[in-house]
């Protein structure tokens, strides 16, 4: 058992609670139950895996299939591991596994698309529904929150490993793209027009989300095909941008249920 939080493995990883360490070791930083039964579902392999005495006792047939795709488990205090996670009261076990290779993402009927999205559990809640409704992925603007970032990973309640997802360098072009090939492109404006429920979404779409604060640039605005709103009661200003996704992509998935 790892006793000292200043045991080398402690310090590895807390430089993987960094963008830039991660990228440099090409590794994933994974916390918590639920994202590390994902990843064992999906067929993952871990390099390091850290546990507690308590973890262990309460999940032994998880721990048996984690630590076989393991290269190396070690079972710590609770002192430590909470020196080796991000959370403040974490469940007991983190781990790190080799990072996804890039790869593309093709969206020809439903998929999500984020522009500018700052905030990690933002984006990681919208993955979750995504994989949940259905969407075939997911594209990201460079600028957004990086889509490895572990409070991504934890927010997305292990759907992470589901929902196929790539970061786009030039989000406008791609859109382009997409427009050419047929897809209507729908994006959220308090006063478009049309209203969600007005809208015919059994066609091929891309639903566009923009920045928290500041919405869709405007090169992301002007390839815009459907601007439609969220009807709200009067006096709501507007809904959380992981929450407007949640309910046009449920609407996408009601109409194409009924169709």
């Amino acid at each position: 058992m790892i006793t000292s939080t200043q045991n080398p493995l402690v310090k590895l990883f807390k430089k993987l609670q960094t963008s830039k360490h991660r990228r440099e070791m090409g590794v994933l930083f994974l916390e918590g139950e639920n994202l590390l039964d994902e990843a064992v579902q999906a067929g993952r392999s871990f390099e390091v895996v850290c546990f507690t005495e308590r973890w262990a006792d309460r999940n032994p047939d998880l721990l048996e299939q984690i630590t076989r795709q393991s290269d190396r488990f070690e079972l710590v205090t609770d002192e430590v591991l909470k020196a080796m996670a991000l959370t403040v009261n974490p469940e007991g076990i983190v781990a790190s596994c080799p990072s996804l290779p890039e790869r593309e993402v093709p969206i020809a009927s439903f998929g999500l698309v984020l522009d500018r999205i700052q905030d990690p559990g933002n984006v990681g809640t919208m993955i979750r529904t995504a994989a949940a409704a259905g969407a075939e992925g997911l594209w990201v603007s460079q600028d957004s929150a990086d889509l490895e970032n572990p409070k991504v990973m934890r927010s997305s309640a292990g759907q992470w490993f589901r929902l196929p997802m790539m970061a786009v360098n030039n989000l406008p072009d791609r859109l382009q793209r997409a427009k050419d090939a047929g897809m209507q492109i729908v994006t959220t404006l308090p006063r478009a027009e049309k209203s969600l429920w007005e809208v015919d979404l059994t066609v091929p779409t891309l639903v566009v989300l923009g920045n928290e604060g500041a919405g869709l640039s405007p090169e992301i605005e002007a390839l815009s095909t459907l601007p439609i709103r969220i009807p709200v009661l009067n006096g709501v200003e507007s809904l959380n941008v992981a929450i407007a996704a949640s309910v046009v992509m449920y609407e996408v998935r009601r109409q194409r249920s009924l169709s």
